[in-house]
């Protein structure tokens, strides 16, 4: 599938809105209003100046289905259309209760554009508090887009927001926090993907967004049809995307779920969807190489490191025990950088995260 075309048709269509209100847009060389009179995400229809709520219903298959709650926010103006995607891990509470507030804190009158918010994409793992995996199909949903029509729970969610949310966005912001066993320090993967219009629009929403510390991310895939990965299936499909991480632990902090907040709000002043400025980050820290490590054994994990720490190359980063008490692996850095998070809770299997550890890049 050749995505070239629709990449450059979606960035101009980007820079048309961001440089001023645009009673047309241009795509294919035909003129068309920049503002539909509707906007549908499933059975959900908003008009401009209106927002409303709905349920994206995911049908049962082999196994049962589930509901993907969602907002449509139409401002009375033209402009972009941003998604926001919360809750692909459902045990990431900051990113479901940030866009709770956002909504709140919505008013259609003084938005351009459009804003589609998921508040929580996997309904089955947020009820059944589960880290990574569903409990109905022990999948990673966000390693299953761009899901499957015919497959498994987790791959038909995928699959519905694929078709429903992203397919229908301009840009888009995937949302997540530590998991319940991650301590971790807030940053923003930055993905780069060799083409200059598509790169410089990513690193804009990044520094847009305002977390100080910006992992830049080259290896995610390239397939629109194997993407694996929620802001990945963006990408590929020309929309620019960034993923967040504001929280650790599973837990609600409001200085976690705030920075989300004013995050997303930056974000859409910098891409004119409101007035007045961004707060933008004025000394980005991006971090490059990074590593995730991953555990050798499986056991009970004592960890180390603190979240946010610098640790030197071959520092001890957690110890593994058996289910008795003796030592069995030892898990170091791999490279000097910055504990980006670092599993805190016991439990602990072989080929599983222990930490995710990024260099400070010498520039950028």
């Amino acid at each position: 599938m050749n995505t070239r075309p629709r990449v450059w048709r979606r960035l101009g269509r980007i820079a048309l809105w961001t440089g001023g209100l645009a009673p047309f847009i241009f795509v294919g060389g035909v003129a068309r209003p920049a503002q539909d009179d509707v906007v549908r995400v499933g059975p959900i229809a908003a008009r401009p100046g209106s927002v409303v709520s709905g349920m994206i219903e995911v049908p049962a298959a082999t196994d049962p289905g589930t509901q993907i709650p969602v907002t449509i926010a139409r401002g009375e103006r033209p402009g972009p259309v941003l998604a926001l995607v919360a809750g692909n891990h459902g045990y990431e509470y900051a990113p479901i209760l940030a866009l709770q507030r956002v909504r709140a804190q919505l008013d259609p009158k003084a938005l351009r554009g459009t804003l589609i918010l998921v508040h929580v994409a996997n309904m089955p793992s947020f009820l059944g508090r589960t880290i990574y995996y569903s409990p109905v199909d022990r999948k990673n949903l966000n390693r299953v887009y761009p899901g499957r029509r015919d497959g498994t729970l987790s791959e038909r969610i995928a699959y519905a927001i694929t078709t429903e949310v992203i397919e229908k966005c301009d840009m888009l912001v995937d949302l997540h926090c530590g998991d319940g066993n991650e301590s971790l320090r807030p940053y923003v993967y930055m993905p780069v993907t060799g083409d200059p219009r598509m790169d410089a629009a990513v690193r804009e929403m990044a520094l847009a967004f305002g977390i100080e510390y910006i992992v830049v991310d080259r290896d995610r895939p390239r397939d629109p049809a194997a993407s694996i990965y929620c802001a990945t299936t963006a990408i590929t499909r020309g929309k620019p995307a960034i993923t967040v991480e504001s929280g650790y632990l599973g837990t609600t902090d409001s200085e976690s779920i705030e920075r989300i907040v004013r995050g997303v709000f930056s974000l859409m002043r910098h891409l004119k969807m409101l007035e007045g400025a961004p707060e933008r980050v004025a000394h980005p820290v991006f971090l490059d190489p990074t590593q995730v490590v991953t555990s050798p054994a499986t056991g009970i994990l004592s960890p180390k490191v603190e979240r946010g720490q610098y640790v030197a190359a071959g520092t001890v980063l957690a110890t593994i025990t058996d289910f008795f008490g003796r030592t069995i692996a030892e898990v170091r850095a791999p490279l000097s950088g910055i504990v980006l998070y670092i599993v805190a809770t016991p439990p602990i299997t072989q080929g599983e995260p222990v930490a995710f550890i990024g260099a400070v890049a010498s520039s950028r």
